[in-house]
């Protein structure tokens, strides 16, 4: 259990923390290792720390860089604001105060939701804890690990999430080798079970953690397109568009936009000027 008290609440602590707890696990085989929102950059230190324990890496609502470090005068005046009504009020009966908080991270649950995450932020964190925390995400900076990662790594990232902007995730996407960065269509930080967003995150997840990697010598960043999706791509880099693929593989053109988007998703691009790019400069083979 932690205490409720503690002293040092450092971003050292926590990777120090992480190291603790893998230690005493005694894993004898490598491991997937997955961080949601301000457990990210731990993981990252973790992973560069210790590659060779690491096999994969899965960062969720992840950010290389607290709102301090991001040069946004706004969301820092916005932060610190919210950081002082946690410290004022977060123990009070009244949620008021932490429904502030809770609003920012769940905003399409139920009531019910609402007030659990309400009471669980009130039995699991003191006041000057809670702001403390916050202080400590915000300042938090591993962009300059980000390069040193060599373990394959998903990031998966809510569009519209109002506490990590989806643009924070893919900064820190691109800053790893290789990466894989799939957007999910939710406002949620927090995933709830009963939205789309929450199945794709499992799909996603699920199929990374299995894939066994691509052809011979091909960057990863193609290792979890289905058979199909890889057909696709192909066809992409030979300059052919939808209605094209749809007559060569003889399915319906919305079909092939559907697994276009999917391939989009997957490698992280936009447009298929980026998806050729990436496809010619990693040694993609259909």
């Amino acid at each position: 259990m932690t205490d409720w008290n503690v002293g040092d609440l450092s971003f050292e602590r926590w990777v120090d923390d992480l190291e603790a707890v893998t230690g005493a696990a005694e894993t004898r085989e490598p491991f997937a290792l997955l961080g949601i929102s301000q457990g990210a950059a731990p993981s990252i230190a973790y992973a560069v720390r210790h590659p060779e324990r690491v096999s994969q890496l899965v960062l969720y609502g992840a950010y290389s860089r607290g709102v301090w470090r991001r040069g946004d005068p706004d969301g820092e005046r916005e932060y610190r604001a919210i950081t002082e009504l946690v410290r004022l009020g977060w123990g009070k009966d009244n949620p008021a105060f932490r429904q502030v908080f809770t609003s920012r991270f769940i905003p399409g649950a139920t009531d019910e939701q609402m007030n659990w995450f309400n009471e669980l932020c009130r039995k699991t964190a003191s006041p000057e804890n809670a702001a403390k925390l916050l202080e400590a995400r915000a300042g938090i900076d591993v962009t300059t690990l980000l390069g040193e990662v060599r373990t394959p790594t998903l990031v998966l990232h809510s569009r519209d999430d109002g506490v990590v902007p989806v643009s924070e995730g893919r900064f820190l996407a691109s800053g790893i080798p290789g990466a894989q960065f799939v957007e999910l269509e939710s406002k949620n930080h927090i995933l709830l079970e009963n939205e789309s967003a929450w199945e794709r995150f499992c799909e996603a997840v699920l199929e990374f953690l299995s894939v066994g990697g691509g052809a011979a010598g091909e960057d990863r960043a193609f290792a979890f397109l289905s058979p199909r999706e890889r057909e696709i791509l192909g066809l992409i880099t030979e300059g052919l568009g939808n209605a094209e693929i749809a007559e060569r593989l003889s399915i319906s053109e919305k079909t092939v936009r559907n697994h276009v988007s999917n391939v989009f998703d997957k490698l992280g691009v936009w447009t298929r000027a980026q998806a050729i790019v990436l496809a010619l400069d990693r040694g993609f083979r259909a």
